[in-house]
């Protein structure tokens, strides 16, 4: 049935054959700690980008890894970034952190250092 009479396009016709054997390759990944071979693998390619092309600083390298590597990777980061959320392990880091930014940062600064005038701790400038 096409897509557009309420069928499943292409796409999730094959997320749904795949997505039972990649939980179960996943699921093993995890309990061994080991990740498959070919999932570790990269090919990394120098791009050009601009200017002359016999200079090796126009380029740039980009490293394409398996979709199913890559996944597995951004599993593992959400675990472990929700566990150290949930223990406050890091609770200065601002960058690349969820919610938080450069200006996080800034206003977390301000607001310690007035904190520290305030109680005395610090002069004013």
């Amino acid at each position: 049935m096409p897509k557009a009479l309420g069928g499943k396009s292409q796409v999730w016709q094959v997320i749904e054959v795949i997505a039972g054997p990649l939980s179960i390759l996943f699921e093993k990944s995890w309990r061994t700690g080991e990740l498959l071979e070919d999932w570790r693998k990269a090919s990394v390619t120098p791009v050009f980008k601009k200017g002359k092309k016999e200079d090796l600083g126009n380029y740039r390298l980009v490293s394409l890894t398996s979709i199913p590597g890559k996944m597995m990777g951004w599993l593992v980061l959400g675990v472990i970034s929700k566990h150290m959320e949930e223990q406050k392990a890091i609770s200065s880091q601002h960058g690349l952190t969820k919610r938080k930014s450069c200006l996080t940062n800034l206003i977390a600064f301000y607001d310690g250092m007035t904190g520290w005038i305030d109680e005395g701790r610090a002069c004013p400038p």
